[in-house]
Formats: C-alpha cells, sequence, structure tokens
C-alpha cells in the first residue's frame, strides 16, 4: 500500500515538483474541495510555488478561482473556464438527491425558479451580496428564507447556472451573477465532459479506483466505466492486491523519498479524493482518532506528531514537536495543542504555509481555535 501512497502523493503534487499557482493546483485536480476556505487555501499552497495569504485571497477576490455547490455536492473551487461543463455534468445527480430535503422544506420548482429570477434581479450589474443580504432579497419577493430554505434555494441557482461566488467583503463571502463572473465557462458535450473529468482525477489522484472516483465525483459507477472507456491509452489500469486501479499512463513510477512530515487541511484532496482510505495507513500501522480533530480522518489537523511523519505529506513546514488536543478533540476554547517548538523540516519557503505555522499558537490557518 505504501507504493500507492507514495504514486498518489506525486500524482496530487504534494511531492515531486509544485505547480506554478494555486489556479493550476485547481485545474490540475479538477475540483477541490472548499467549504473550509482556509484549509482549501492551505491545500492549494501545499501544491504550488510561493504563494502568500494575501496574494490567494486576490485571486479569489478578483474570479481567477471561484466556488461552488458541485459534484458530491459541498463546496468546491473550480476554474472559471470548467464551472460550466462541470454544473452540467454533475448537477443532474445533485438535483435528484436533494428533491426529498426540497419536499421537507416546502420548497417547490416555482419557488426555485422565482428564487433564482430574484437573486439574479439583485446581483445584476456586477452587485455582489452576501448571503444575508440575498435572504432579505427573497424576503422582499415573498419567499420565505427561514432556516435551512435560504441555504437550499442558493444552492438551486447555483447548480442552474445563476448564481456563483463573489469577492469577500472583508471576511464576509458574497455571491455574484454567473454570467458576469464566468463569461469564459466552456459548454462541452457530455462525453468530452465524463472523460475530461475522468482523465483528471484519475491522473491527480490515481492510483485510484472507481469506488473512489464515483465518491469525489457524485457519478454512477456506470458513468466512471464510460469515463475511463472515453478516456482511452491515457489512463493506465493496475491491479494490485486483486483491486483495479488506474491512474495516469505517462507518470510512471514514484522514486522512494525520506520521511517527511506532511501538513494536509481539513478535508484536504490526499484524504477526502477517496473510498477507500486503507492507502492512507502505513503497513503494520493503525488509525488513531486523537491525531485529528473530531477523530475523522477527512478532518485531519495540520500538525503530525513527528512519530507518525510517515502517514502524512509534507514539504513546506516547520515541525518538530506537536502534543496531542488536551480535550482529545483537536478543537475546543483557546488552542487544542500544548506549547509548540519549531524546527525547520525539507522547508522550501513558501510564505503561506511559513507564515501559518509560525503562529505563535500552535494553529494553521485551516483551523480553528
Amino acid at each position: 500500500m505504501m507504493g500507492i501512497a507514495a504514486r498518489r502523493l506525486r500524482a496530487q503534487r504534494l511531492t515531486g515538483k509544485p505547480l506554478a499557482s494555486p489556479v493550476d493546483v485547481v485545474r490540475w485536480l479538477g475540483a477541490v474541495q472548499s467549504q473550509d476556505y482556509a484549509g482549501a487555501k492551505w491545500a492549494l499552497a501545499q501544491r504550488s510555488r510561493a504563494i502568500t495569504d494575501a496574494a490567494f485571497d486576490r485571486l479569489f477576490d478578483e474570479g481567477a478561482i471561484l466556488r461552488t455547490h458541485v459534484m458530491r455536492p459541498t463546496w468546491h473551487f473550480v476554474a472559471p473556464e470548467d464551472i460550466g461543463w462541470l454544473l452540467d455534468l454533475t448537477a443532474p445527480r445533485i438535483r435528484r438527491g436533494l428533491v426529498a430535503r426540497y419536499r421537507e422544506l416546502g420548497i417547490d420548482a416555482k419557488q426555485s425558479v422565482r428564487a433564482a429570477a430574484a437573486f439574479a434581479a439583485a446581483l445584476a450589474g456586477a452587485r455582489h451580496l452576501t448571503r444575508t443580504e440575498l435572504g432579505r432579497v427573497l424576503t422582499a419577493a415573498g419567499i420565505s428564507p427561514e432556516g435551512q430554505r435560504l441555504p437550499h434555494l442558493l444552492i438551486g441557482a447555483e447548480l442552474d447556472k445563476v448564481i456563483v461566488s463573489g469577492p469577500r467583503r472583508g471576511k464576509q463571502f458574497t455571491y455574484a451573477l454567473f454570467e458576469e463572473r464566468a463569461p469564459k465557462a466552456r459548454e462541452v458535450e457530455r462525453s468530452q465532459a465524463l472523460a475530461d473529468l475522468t482523465s483528471r482525477y484519475f491522473r491527480s489522484h490515481g492510483p485510484a479506483q472507481i469506488q473512489d472516483f464515483t465518491w469525489w465525483s457524485g457519478l454512477t459507477a456506470g458513468e466512471a466505466r464510460e469515463g475511463i472507456e472515453l478516456a482511452g491509452t491515457a489512463l493506465e489500469h493496475l491491479t494490485i492486491d486483486g483491486k483495479d486501479y488506474w491512474c495516469d499512463a505517462a507518470a510512471g513510477k514514484a522514486s522512494s523519498a525520506g520521511i517527511v512530515a506532511h501538513l494536509l487541511p481539513n478535508f484536504d484532496e490526499y484524504t477526502v479524493g477517496y473510498r477507500d482510505r486503507s492507502a492512507l495507513i502505513p503497513a503494520g500501522g493503525r488509525f488513531d482518532p486523537s491525531l485529528y480533530s473530531f477523530g475523522s480522518i477527512l478532518s485531519n489537523v495540520g500538525l503530525a506528531p513527528i512519530a507518525h511523519a510517515r502517514r502524512f505529506a509534507h514539504r513546506d513546514a516547520f515541525i518538530r514537536e506537536a502534543r496531542r488536543p488536551r480535550n482529545g478533540r483537536g478543537r475546543g476554547s483557546g488552542s487544542p495543542y500544548g506549547p509548540l517548538s519549531w524546527a525547520p523540516c525539507e522547508a522550501r519557503s513558501n510564505p503561506l504555509l511559513i507564515s501559518a505555522t509560525r503562529r505563535s499558537d500552535g494553529a494553521h490557518a485551516g483551523w480553528s481555535s
């Protein structure tokens, strides 16, 4: 399994040559889970050359990277040119999955259309409004935004390509009109979109299984097999321990590396990008929930005790000692960790990462403390 892990680390650009910018990382990975905005910034920074926190925020505010509900669904960073066909490919299945919830909330098709029209009118002319402000827009239109109705109506408008992320206003996120924010979004035939998404996933996450791709993309197993067939010789098929994997045919074998610690954020693609996560645990090792926020491998804390460095990926941070959470959860009042001392660990001077890891309270940009 360590062979799989090493190849995935390189495919995800956590080892080897980093990409030029966070925008390139988003394009390479296809989409990056980002409900934790700060944590997702950390994930992109680990895979790209030097980028500061402020510089990333400028990219986002300028619309070089967009954020919307797509695929599983949850918030994802996507490239502006890809957002249209990604939604066309994955939104129908998301909508079907939301039918029962919409019924519980009393949202019918007519209300969804009215809400989308109200959002579009309020945002037209490059206006950018927060979620709270769009709730008031619904109230003015005679549509209740109470409870979970507002977020679900917003998701519906995102899936319909009416609204998308706008620039931040201070620490608040805003929405923008899709056609104004992503005017160059490409529209492609379904077969091309399926081939592109399948190729990108296995190229950037492989070796991976069909179940991993369906988990990540929200597509069906049948669609995944169709995508693999459409991708053709771009993907290589491997059989490892009786399981079928696919990866980039041009990737070659991963070279061995020394022991390094990877400081991964919540919901990093290296963990969340797979249904079968057995390759994350070293042979003979065990999953220790106390090392992760909330005991979940999907919300791993960014600091790894050096004794457990083999199970993490890192290229750019500083680490010497990290103690387990006092409260056993990894989050709570104040810093969840005891005092930390720092020493360079293969530092390559990524400003975003270094500024985050040097915080006096031991937290990084992706943590709540």
